[in-house]
């Protein structure tokens, strides 16, 4: 289906899923702006001064102000500025947030500002993961999970036209995590029976996902939940996959319920976060424990006209070419 095009605000565009975000926005025609934190005097040479560079190639419009870019830069990427804030939401229509886990109670200073702006069309807040709202977890992952129904609410409340995106799991991202498809001969954890099913979505297709509900009528003041059948699969499936795809047999290690607990319970924090990510996800089905209703919007059938990549296409890709080692944090949870 067309879409009208937007001009849409990006925060966290140079994060995880940002950098996906800016690129389907991109793709898709929009005039795309990115809100991004100042750069620091050794960051002159950085990876992510390279990245705004690329993004600046591809036409994205730069809400920073920062001595160290050689191209123009509007504002200073501050989120507690609320005057600038509102002056640079007055210029866009859309705001999709990808901040990440510490800068997430910061999307109170973003509604306030787009609710003082009075122009803003609708809003996606940072979630990306598990439906926050029909799920609990254990303790340390529960206390993000708190802070995601937070800024649901304080969005409803501010009145503003909003899509909440649930994504379930980035899939590049755990199956690098789950099955280190770089190394040849090595064993994988499995967290609990391996039985239990969670959901993986690519990166790419998460985020096109997300640009399209953003701008699509039907979605507004919806939840939409990224939940294609060829995605969900449990531990198991996913190691037999790979398998079969690499002609190996891999060593499996389980990790039982009790200790995973007990890793939540006894690390410190944020080390303590990580495992009840698993426990949630792996161990106790929290992506594919409950049904959709008539009111949810399901991704891959309110836009069957996408492709989405299935994982056993993504794990051909990986096959080729595996990602680098990740280090576990909440993406996609």
């Amino acid at each position: 289906m067309a879409f009208e095009k937007s001009k849409i605000l990006i925060f966290g565009a140079t994060g995880y899923l940002g950098t996906y975000l800016v690129k389907a926005s991109i793709s898709m025609g929009h005039d795309t702006y990115a809100y991004t934190r100042p750069l620091k005097p050794n960051d002159n040479n950085s990876s992510k001064l390279q990245l705004l560079k690329e993004f600046e190639s591809m036409g994205v419009t730069f809400f920073q102000e920062n001595i160290f870019f050689d191209f123009p830069i509007i504002y200073n990427g501050e989120l507690d500025d609320h005057e600038k804030l509102v002056s640079v939401l007055r210029q866009v229509e859309v705001v999709i947030s990808a901040l990440p886990i510490p800068q997430y109670v910061k999307q109170l200073n973003i509604i306030q500002a787009m609710k003082d702006a009075g122009t803003i069309k609708r809003f996606v807040p940072s979630e990306y993961g598990n439906e926050a709202d029909r799920v609990t977890a254990l303790p340390p992952f529960e206390a993000l999970l708190s802070i995601k129904r937070k800024i649901r609410r304080a969005t409803e409340a501010a009145g503003l036209s909003y899509t909440f995106i649930s994504a379930n799991a980035f899939a590049v991202y755990f199956v690098n995590y789950l099955l280190h498809p770089e190394k040849k001969d090595h064993q994988v954890i499995i967290y609990g029976s391996g039985e239990t099913k969670a959901v993986l979505n690519y990166e790419e297709d998460i985020a096109t996902y997300i640009v399209m509900a953003a701008t699509d009528p039907r979605a507004a003041n919806r939840l939409v939940i990224i939940r294609p059948p060829d995605n969900v699969l449990s531990q198991l499936d996913l190691i037999s996959s790979w398998e079969k795809k690499t002609g190996r047999n891999i060593k499996r290690v389980h990790v039982s319920e009790e200790e995973i607990i007990k890793q939540t319970e006894t690390l410190p924090s944020p080390e303590n976060v990580p495992p009840a990510i698993l426990h949630s996800i792996f161990v106790k089905g929290d992506q594919t424990n409950f049904e959709l209703t008539e009111e949810d919007l399901e991704a891959s059938k309110l836009y069957p006209e996408y492709k989405y990549t299935s994982i056993d296409r993504l794990l051909d890709v990986l096959l080729v070419k595996p990602p680098s080692k990740p280090k576990l944090v909440s993406f996609g949870a």
